[in-house]
C-alpha cells in the first residue's frame, strides 16, 4: 500500500496531474486517510477533492482508511459517494484489506455500504477463507 508519487484521477484532475501544488495536496489527503483524520478528510472531500482519488497504486482515500482501520473515515467517505468496491491497482477491495487486517468494524461500515464481498482478487471471501474467519463469512452470506 504505498502511496509514493500520488496521481489524481478523475476528469477534473487531468491537466493538474503533474502541478507539484496538487500533488502535494493529494499527497496530504492520502496521508489523512492513512490516519484517520475524519473531519479534515471530510472537509477536503467537501471542498472538492474527489472522494475516490487514488495514488499511483490505484489506492483510493476508502482502501487507504480501510486498509489502516478507520471506520469513521470510511464512513465519512462513503457517505460523500466513495466507491466501497473500487479496487486498487493489484485488484485488492477495501473489503478484502479490512478482513486481510481483521478489522470488523471496517468490514461492517463496508458492509453496510453495499460492499460486494466476492469483488477483487483475492475477494473478501477468499481472504475471509484463507484465515478462517467463519464469522466474516457467515457476514457475507457464505460458509
Amino acid at each position: 500500500m504505498s502511496d509514493a508519487n500520488p496521481q489524481p484521477q478523475g476528469p477534473e484532475s487531468i491537466e493538474h496531474a503533474h502541478d507539484p501544488e496538487v500533488l502535494q495536496l493529494a499527497s496530504k489527503v492520502f496521508d489523512l486517510a492513512r490516519h484517520g483524520d475524519t473531519d479534515t478528510v471530510a472537509a477536503y472531500v467537501d471542498a472538492g477533492v474527489p472522494a475516490n482519488l487514488t495514488n499511483d497504486k490505484g489506492d483510493s482515500l476508502v482502501m487507504l482508511a480501510a486498509y489502516h482501520g478507520h471506520p469513521a473515515t470510511v464512513e465519512a467517505l462513503l457517505q460523500r459517494d466513495a466507491d466501497p468496491d473500487r479496487p486498487n491497482d493489484r485488484g485488492q477491495t477495501p473489503l478484502a484489506g479490512a478482513v486481510f487486517k481483521g478489522d470488523d468494524e471496517v468490514v461492517k461500515v463496508l458492509m453496510a455500504h453495499g460492499a460486494d464481498p466476492s469483488a477483487g482478487a483475492p475477494s473478501a471471501i477468499e481472504t475471509a477463507r484463507m484465515f478462517q474467519k467463519t464469522e466474516l463469512l457467515k457476514l457475507f452470506g457464505v460458509e
